[in-house]
């Protein structure tokens, strides 16, 4: 009966949005026949946005976490869509991946496009945002979701995507940010994992997004369903340089393809993409951390290496990151994975600093060849340099060490980590358990409490492994 009655309350909202719609088709003489409505077919560019407010909705606002990020609420985000925006999102997915629900039609390889943004109304609190940009967003939790026939995908708003066709939203924010993330915590069934490593990066003073859990409903024509628990992720080339950096004007780079494992030889401008000054073609200090990383005195001269290694990358920040991730565990990432972080140009010091990214399989040991040992045995190190020369430095095995031995005590100690699982998924479990085929990742409610014991048992195994290591 809650849902129901949660659902009932969005009525208003979506009825006058798509009363909206048509009087704005009156205004414009621009109505179409209904047997061929597209997204051209809608004018809706009359509208006025009675909601806005300086403190809600104006760019003018400094980011408000205490209001989005909170850490001990679930909250409840309303996406309304037209049908025919609505199909040209899935039409647009199934060019990119195939038939919904089928493996057949395309092969495993993620697209070289993003899907479509289209114009979409959020609602929270009775309070609307208007023509916000909404897109389907993810690689693997994008395909696999959509070709097991799931449609609890992951989604990016961008509240100010489309400003040109509507001014009425120029500079449009909600409570100071312009862009989320809305994670679908694929592969988690305890739907714990993304909130909580980004929650233990940020803990062990590392620059990380906030994150805040969310249900999610989504109505497409036919009323609010109920998409999911989903956990709000702050976007970094939005407000985390912002506000976690004294200065946001640096490069920022999401790597992803070969030359993401700094090997030797493979630098790629097109494998460093710029989340800002996009305009300016230059990526020297992306090729200076190339250059240094395996100049020859690493081998001859070490602390010449260090010292010169020192002035393009923040040495510490990887150390204490690496030592952080290897710790919590997290297969997904840089050492298994050339994606999943960025790096920003800190105009602060002029040194290039590591941000982790998409946390959703950490915490655990992984698929594939799982989760990298404390000690990298086994590691590449001229696959994986970045982990492999500095591990086998002794000064930076030495840092590397203490950081790890500095987790295991502080934000990654067992009692201590246990007592937040258990906190958090007593928050969430009422709207974990309670999804719906089709929006989920759990095949029936018990799934979600044997997760959260898993993650339990995976934090005292790691105590373990970390004393055993440092023997």
């Amino acid at each position: 009966m809650k849902n129901s009655t949660l659902n009932i309350r969005f009525k208003t909202p979506v009825l006058l949005v798509m009363l909206s719609f048509f009087v704005a088709c009156i205004d414009n003489d621009n109505i179409e026949d209904s047997t061929d409505e597209t997204t051209e077919s809608i004018d809706d560019t009359v509208f006025e946005a009675t909601d806005w407010s300086a403190d809600t909705h104006s760019n003018d606002a400094d980011p408000n976490y205490e209001e989005v990020f909170e850490d001990d609420a679930v909250k409840r985000l309303d996406i309304v869509i037209t049908p025919a925006r609505w199909q040209a999102m899935l039409d647009d997915m199934t060019s990119l991946y195939g038939t919904f629900g089928t493996h057949s039609n395309h092969s495993s390889i993620f697209a070289d496009e993003n899907p479509i943004f289209v114009p979409a109304e959020v609602f929270y609190k009775d309070k609307e945002w208007y023509r916000v940009g909404v897109r389907f967003k993810g690689n693997s939790s994008l395909l696999n979701t959509w070709q097991d026939g799931n449609l609890k995908l992951s989604f990016k708003l961008d509240f100010d995507e489309f400003e040109d066709d509507y001014p009425q939203i120029d500079n449009q924010r909600f409570y100071g940010f312009k862009k989320l993330s809305l994670k679908n915590n694929y592969n988690d069934k305890s739907m714990l994992r993304e909130k909580v490593a980004a929650d233990i990066f940020r803990n062990a003073g590392l620059a990380s997004s906030h994150t805040a859990f969310y249900t999610v409903y989504v109505d497409h024509g036919d009323g609010p369903i109920y998409f999911g628990l989903y956990t709000l992720v702050e976007e970094v080339d939005d407000t985390v340089i912002d506000t976690q950096f004294a200065d946001n004007d640096g490069n920022l780079y999401k790597p992803d393809g070969d030359a993401a494992s700094f090997a030797s030889g493979s630098f790629s401008e097109s494998d460093f993409v710029k989340e800002t000054n996009e305009d300016d073609e230059d990526w020297s200090d992306i090729e200076s951390l190339f250059s240094v990383l395996h100049d020859d005195s690493r081998i001859t001269d070490a602390t010449t290496w260090r010292t010169n290694l020192e002035k393009t990358l923040d040495t510490d920040v990887f150390l204490k990151y690496l030592a952080t991730n290897t710790v919590i565990q997290n297969w997904d990432t840089y050492g298994r994975m050339t994606h999943n972080y960025f790096l920003y140009n800190n105009p602060d010091n002029g040194l290039l600093t590591w941000i982790p990214w998409d946390n959703n399989e950490a915490l655990q040991q992984g698929n594939r060849e799982g989760s990298l040992p404390l000690d990298f045995a086994k590691l590449s190190a001229s696959q994986w340099p970045l982990i492999g020369y500095l591990y086998s430095d002794d000064v930076y095995k030495a840092q590397y060490d203490t950081y790890v031995e500095e987790v295991i005590n502080g934000v990654f100690e067992t009692a201590t980590i246990q007592a937040t699982y258990t906190k958090y998924a007593t928050l969430i479990e009422p709207y974990a358990t309670t999804e719906t085929s089709g929006y989920s990742f759990l095949n029936n409610s018990s799934e979600f409490q044997t997760a959260v014991n898993e993650l339990k048992t995976h934090a005292t195994q790691r105590a373990t492994a970390v004393e055993n290591y440092l023997e």
